[in-house]
């Protein structure tokens, strides 16, 4: 066709979306689910994961596998997302931890261990780890902290915290139970720690019944100042 003098030629490259051109699309990623709560107390910290790992669509790959990582004697860390990246950023992370009990001959702190994640995220950030982290522990002065991040380091010292694939079904549960939001006449008393287990145990099992990634078991890792116990529950496994 020509028009004024110029010829227009037709296009088959991948930029002609007109002429049936394809677009070419690669993720590096995949979600393997499972949720992550964790609540901190005066002199404890409870850090729990489902022990479910799904692959993908409706495929479960385990129905034993915990998200829970012991970093330290009083610190836990609680991973979920792509598999793979859990594996390499807490292999990274062991690393760096024995390398600093050779250095300076003690364990690391909580803090200096909640520092040390957000400074390994942010070191990623522009192929960034796909996890979600919260890491609970004892502080120096016997406290139980939390700390949550997101994919590229950015971290938040909290007092309770959900994470994972069930995200936004815990986490209303725990402004409800624990943080008391938007509640009158209600006294705000420190939580003990049966309690605070309990509240755990409910809401994972609230999120089971309508989200297909969490479920088959709940696993704890209780953090005091005598250090770390585990204890498992079951939730349902369909």
């Amino acid at each position: 066709m020509k028009s004024l003098g110029i010829e227009k030629v037709p296009t088959h490259g991948l930029d002609d979306y007109s002429n049936g051109g394809t677009e070419r699309r690669f993720s590096p990623y995949s979600d393997n689910g499972g949720s992550i709560v964790a609540i901190a107390g005066e002199d404890y910290a409870v850090i729990a994961s489902d022990t479910r790992l799904s692959g993908h669509g409706y495929a479960i790959l385990s129905r034993e596998q915990p998200k829970l990582f012991r970093m330290s004697g009083k610190t836990v860390l609680g991973s979920t997302g792509c598999w793979c990246d859990i594996l390499t950023f807490c292999k990274v992370a062991e690393m760096r931890m024995k390398a600093y009990r050779h250095n300076h001959n003690k364990e690391m702190g909580t803090p200096a261990v909640a520092q040390m994640t957000s400074t390994m995220l942010y070191h990623k950030r522009f192929f960034p780890y796909y996890i979600s982290n919260i890491l609970a522990g004892i502080d120096d002065t016997g406290k139980g902290v939390l700390y949550s991040y997101d994919p590229v380091g950015h971290c938040e010292r909290n007092m309770y915290r959900a994470g994972g694939s069930a995200c936004s079904l815990l986490q209303p549960l725990l402004d409800n139970q624990v943080g008391l939001k938007n509640m009158e006449g209600v006294t705000r008393d420190p939580i003990p720690l049966d309690k605070a287990i309990n509240i755990i145990h409910d809401v994972f099992v609230s999120a089971a019944e309508r989200e297909i990634h969490t479920g088959d078991g709940i696993f704890f890792n209780i953090i005091t100042k005598d250090g770390i116990k585990e204890q498992t529950l079951p939730l349902r496994r369909d």
